[in-house]
Parts: structure tokens; C-alpha cells; sequence
């Protein structure tokens, strides 16, 4: 999962980071000018909203993304406990709320189901095709046969599955996964690597060839 933190206090926004950095890519911003240039310019799966911020107030980054037609699940992590504030965020496009201070436990559970309820609609099972994906323990079955995939190929075949049929940029495939990190690779022969580590290892376990590539652009997830 690839998360944006907007959270102006720099204690919690390092101690969310720190908590969800193990298995995602997590990346954070401190005011409301950064939040709206990092969401004009990347994608992401969820996005972790302080509405209280130094330059301007939070909930313009949800007219943001409804403005610009963006499907990122948002959930508001916030000191105001008012009902009107509750009532707003949700009414203008945020999946959750959740009031400060709070345990990180919570948060990640809370990121969890808004996740999951925007990616297959509540369930904890994703299913395409042959391929059966069990969402909480991270497990991939092709045909009722589990694979062993990296955490980067899970991920990896996650995104395409939530974007089959799509072209799928290499550079976007970089920036889901890898995030900043992605800044310190020359080129996207990595990208390469992982995709052809990927395919093989489900076609191995007997599933259809849904990875197609894209010459010059990246790659496509067959929707069939």
C-alpha cells in the first residue's frame, strides 16, 4: 500500500511513518501546499489527512481530489472532536475519521478497512480469475495452490490487479512501489526484474499470461 501522511506535528507524523513503513510505501507532508503538489504529481492508495494545518485548512485537499476526479481512500486524523467537522469530512469525500490522539494500532486498522473497502468492496478476499489473493495474511493461491511471492511481487501483483486493463507506466509502477526510493535508480531496469520474476513464478503455478508488455510505455494487467 502507498500512503501520503499530512500531519504538520512532527512527532506523530515520524511515529506513523515509522509504524507503517514495514510493508508499505509511506511517504508524508507537512503543509497543505506540499499535500496538494505531491497528490497533483503521484497516486496513492490512502492518505492520512490532518486538517489542521499551518498554510490553509485540510479539507481543501478533499476538494482537491473530488475536483480532480483522484480515488484515493482519505482518512481524517484530527484534535477538532466536533460533530460538524465529522459530519463535513465525510459528506465531502474522506472514508474515515478518526480523533487525536488515538493509538497507532487503531490507525493501522482503521487505514486497513477504508483500503480494503475501496479496493473489493469490504471483503477480505480479492479474486481474479484463477488467482485468489487473502488480503490480511498477504497470501497468493493460484488454483487453490498457494505461490511464494517477495513482498515487492505481491504488491506488485496487487497493483495490476487493481488496475487491469490499464497501461501502467514503468515510472508509475515505481513511484506506487518504491516512492521516494525510487529517486536514487537511473533507469527502470529494475522494474524489468520484478515483473519477469513475477510471471514466471505465476505461470509456473499453471495461471493464464494476463502480463502483457507495452513497448515503450510499461505494462498491461488483462482484464479477461
Amino acid at each position: 500500500m502507498k500512503l501520503l501522511v499530512i500531519e504538520d506535528e512532527q512527532g506523530l507524523r515520524e511515529n506513523i511513518m515509522s509504524y507503517f513503513n514495514d510493508g508499505n510505501v509511506c511517504e508524508s507532508c507537512a503543509t497543505l501546499a506540499d499535500a496538494i503538489y505531491k497528490l497533483s504529481n503521484y497516486d496513492y492508495d490512502c492518505v492520512l489527512l490532518d486538517i489542521g494545518l499551518p498554510d490553509g485548512d485540510g479539507f481543501a485537499v478533499l476538494d482537491f481530489l473530488k475536483k480532480n476526479k483522484k480515488d484515493e481512500a482519505v482518512l481524517i486524523i484530527s484534535a477538532r472532536n466536533s460533530l460538524d467537522d465529522k459530519i463535513r469530512g465525510l459528506n465531502i469525500g474522506a472514508d474515515d475519521y478518526l480523533t487525536k490522539p488515538f493509538h497507532l494500532s487503531e490507525l493501522k486498522a482503521r487505514v486497513t478497512s477504508v483500503y480494503r473497502r475501496k479496493t473489493t468492496n469490504g471483503s477480505n478476499v480479492l479474486v481474479f480469475n484463477e488467482i485468489n489473493i487473502d488480503l490480511p495474511g498477504r497470501v497468493v493461491s493460484i488454483k487453490g495452490s498457494p505461490i511464494v511471492l517477495t513482498r515487492k511481487e505481491y504488491d506488485m501483483l496487487l497493483y495490476f490487479i487493481a488496475n487491469k486493463g490499464k497501461v501502467i507506466a514503468k515510472n508509475a509502477i515505481a513511484e506506487h512501489l518504491w516512492g521516494d526510493e525510487m529517486d536514487m535508480h537511473n533507469n527502470f531496469d529494475f522494474i524489468y526484474t520484478h515483473v519477469k520474476n513475477l510471471r514466471k513464478k505465476i505461470l509456473d503455478a499453471d495461471c493464464k499470461d494476463y502480463l502483457k508488455s507495452v513497448y515503450g510505455i510499461g505494462y498491461k494487467f488483462l482484464a479477461e
